[in-house]
């Protein structure tokens, strides 16, 4: 354990890159090893206890695994709860509020990319009509309106969307 056990350790960690887990799996493959000393065939001595190492941890990374699909899988039989049913009234101040906000963002773009996310999102028209509208190639709009994404979400910040 003295001569092997830190190398051991940066074996491990190479394969979970999680420290804690790193030390578990180690002392876990020392004492399978220690088990194992009868069945060694004394060739490769290093050889022989990194691969029982590394053995251990794809075995613990891959038992990780299972343990995140088992939650997943037993979370995807489960619908979510109902939320609150809000008012007809309520919910269409909320729209009404949403709206005059996004238009009142959408002012503040500037002026070529405002064209094209009124004219995609808001009027909801194709590519091909804004390009003949605006007498500009497909892949201008397209770079536009990515160029307009880009800018959305690099000036206007996540909170104020919350």
């Amino acid at each position: 354990m003295d001569k092997y056990g830190n190398y051991l350790f940066q074996a491990v960690y190479g394969v979970l890159r999680s420290t804690k887990d790193a030390e578990d799996v180690t002392q876990e493959a020392l004492l399978k090893i220690y088990a194992s000393l009868p069945q060694y065939r004394y060739q490769g001595f290093k050889t022989w206890l990194t691969r029982i190492a590394v053995n251990k941890a794809i075995d613990f990374k891959r038992s990780q695994d299972r343990k995140k699909e088992e939650l997943t899988d037993d979370w995807e039989g489960h619908s979510p709860p109902e939320p609150l049913q809000s008012s007809p009234v309520e919910t269409q101040v909320i729209r009404r509020e949403r709206s005059t906000y996004v238009r009142e963002r959408l002012d503040h773009l500037p002026e070529n990319y405002r064209d094209v996310v009124v004219a995609f999102y808001i009027e909801e028209k194709s590519y091909q009509q804004i390009a003949e509208e605006q007498q500009v190639a497909i892949k201008t709009v397209e770079s536009k309106l990515y160029r307009a994404k880009q800018y959305m979400r690099k000036v206007w910040k996540e909170e104020e969307w919350e």
